[in-house]
């Protein structure tokens, strides 16, 4: 019975590799911006967590761009 509850509980091999093909498709995108940007491109690891994927989103959007020329 024992068993049974846990393999129901568990992902198997298509599943964690469904969520292996979301994560890259979500990664990859950020991990580009984010070089192009000037930023540290590990920071699109962060997209991998819902909320702070909206954050991440929000700091692309509003922060100084570091390799951004400045016109002044």
């Amino acid at each position: 019975m024992i068993h049974t509850l846990l393999a129901l509980s568990l992902p198997g091999l298509p599943e964690l590799l469904f969520i292996g093909i979301l994560y890259i498709i979500i990664v990859i995108p950020f991990w580009r911006i984010l070089k192009k940007a000037g930023f540290h491109p590990a920071i699109s690891l962060l997209a991998l967590f819902p909320p702070l994927g909206i954050v991440l989103l929000f700091f692309l959007a509003f922060a100084p761009w570091p390799n951004q020329k400045q016109d002044r």
